[in-house]
């Protein structure tokens, strides 16, 4: 559709277009018009699906799901329909997911990317992206841990787009690019993992040691 801008302007436009999309806080929006209150003081204070869960609202952490992994998607294929260029998804798609985890709207802290990373390698290469949902799914079910369900997904991704032969390379390189930063974003969550004390699906995490009062009871005032 517009074959004639030089790649610095298509690159351009699909930076700042991917990021405005991506940046749009789904889990905020849903949790505060459906009267759970604001998700960012609740539980871990993180925008995503599974901290929506933890407000007991299913409901709502299907529509943050759907909308946070739909907005990857729909960055990659806007980028698609506007270049047909394989390079224009894979910056599309990579702005949309950086825009999730730093969201002007909110400061610059957002989520921690897992909806986002699904919907963007089911938009840009679905075999791939398919296998890594699958992989979340199993491991859930099996360890009832989302962070870990989550990294061992994206860790496995680039696997699966070169398994996959999911060419061009500009897949596998954005593939690697997201689940760098998953990993960055779930370093908390990595150290609980080692300690044991993180919280399982549908668990509220538990309170910080700042948190309570000097004998583990509740805040002295």
């Amino acid at each position: 559709m517009f074959a004639s801008l030089s790649f610095a302007a298509v690159a351009a436009i699909c930076l700042v277009g991917g990021y405005l999309l991506g940046s749009i806080p789904f889990g905020v929006i849903a949790t505060r018009l459906g009267g759970a209150g604001d998700l960012r003081q609740i539980g871990s204070g993180n925008i995503g699906a599974t901290n929506v869960l933890r407000t007991g609202r299913r409901d709502l952490a299907l529509i943050t799901l759907v909308g946070d992994g739909g907005k990857g998607a729909a960055a990659v294929g806007l980028a698609w329909w506007l270049f047909r260029s394989a390079d224009a998804e894979a910056i599309a798609g990579g702005a949309a997911f950086v825009g999730h985890l730093f969201p002007v709207w909110l400061g610059f802290k957002g989520g921690k990317g897992v909806a986002t990373f699904l919907g963007t390698m089911i938009a840009i290469a679905w075999p791939a992206g398919l296998a890594a949902g699958a992989t979340w799914i199993v491991m859930a079910l099996i360890f009832r841990f989302s962070s870990l369900s989550a990294l061992t997904a994206v860790a496995l991704t680039p696997l699966y787009v070169f398994l996959f032969n999911q060419t061009p390379e500009a897949k596998l390189w954005l593939a690697a690019f997201m689940a760098v930063l998953v990993f960055i974003r779930h370093h908390e969550n990595i150290r609980r993992l080692l300690k044991g004390d993180e919280p399982r699906i549908g668990q509220r995490p538990a309170p910080a040691a700042a948190d309570l009062g000097h004998n583990g009871g509740p805040p002295l005032a």
